[in-house]
């Protein structure tokens, strides 16, 4: 199901080419994916070439970040974190559980449109059913805080510092606040208070000191990739 959906986000999403920074993506997701899964998923990360602020995993272990989403990070961590929270929502198989809810609509076209905001026109949104279209809007606050709990784990098993996490909604929060409506992609799927950067920080402050230290917050490695990702022509406009 997931394998299917992804071929079609792929059709549709302008995706970075570069195999570098695709091999990359695809090490520091698979450092944190194979602690985190019992089942043996096939692994897949994507960089969406958007300069929208987004993330959004799809059944079976398909995971994407924008482009813009990683622009904003300073360091590995941050980025790691919302990789680690999105392998969360698969592991957790919040997606699975809001498509059982849609109960026969065109979840595959749902999927696609909802949740990398493709769809923009009436025509397109005419084709999605309103129960379908429901599932999909975001997770609720309870299913974002168990990915995010979950995210806090599997970082620290990876070897990873995971004040990422709250880092990254750090960074994010304060975008929002200086430039309104600027991240609206990310906080419709994505409900973010401060409440929840707390949770998070007090998560972390939960571990034993000892586990926590020593993990890697950043990397040359890390700020290649960045680099090489800004030397990147500019993405391409969103579709209308």
């Amino acid at each position: 199901m997931g394998a299917g959906y992804a071929q079609q986000i792929n059709r549709e999403l302008p995706l970075v080419q570069d195999a570098e920074l695709n091999r990359y993506i695809n090490v520091l997701g698979d450092s944190i994916a194979r602690i985190a899964d019992s089942r043996n998923l096939d692994w897949h990360f994507y960089i969406v070439d958007s300069k929208d602020v987004n993330a959004f995993a799809v059944p079976g272990g398909f995971i994407y970040m924008n482009r813009g989403l990683i622009e904003r990070a300073t360091n590995m961590a941050q980025v790691a974190g919302v990789l680690g929270h999105e392998v969360g929502h698969v592991t957790m198989r919040h997606s699975i559980q809001q498509m059982q809810k849609a109960q026969g609509a065109n979840i595959g076209v749902t999927a696609v449109c909802v949740l990398t905001s493709i769809c923009n026109n009436e025509a397109s949104q005419a084709a999605i059913g309103l129960g379908a279209n429901a599932a999909f809007a975001s997770f609720s606050r309870a299913d974002e805080d168990e990915a995010d709990r979950e995210g806090v784990k599997y970082m620290v098993r990876a070897g990873i510092d995971p004040t990422g996490i709250p880092e990254m909604f750090e960074i994010l929060l304060a975008e929002r606040e200086a430039k309104p409506g600027t991240l609206d992609t990310w906080f419709r799927s994505h409900p973010l208070e401060e409440s929840r950067i707390a949770a998070a920080r007090n998560r972390i402050a939960s571990y034993p000191p000892e586990s926590l230290r020593g993990l890697t917050k950043d990397s040359p490695n890390f700020q290649a990739f960045k680099a090489r990702l800004a030397a990147l022509p500019p993405s391409p406009p969103a579709k209308r």
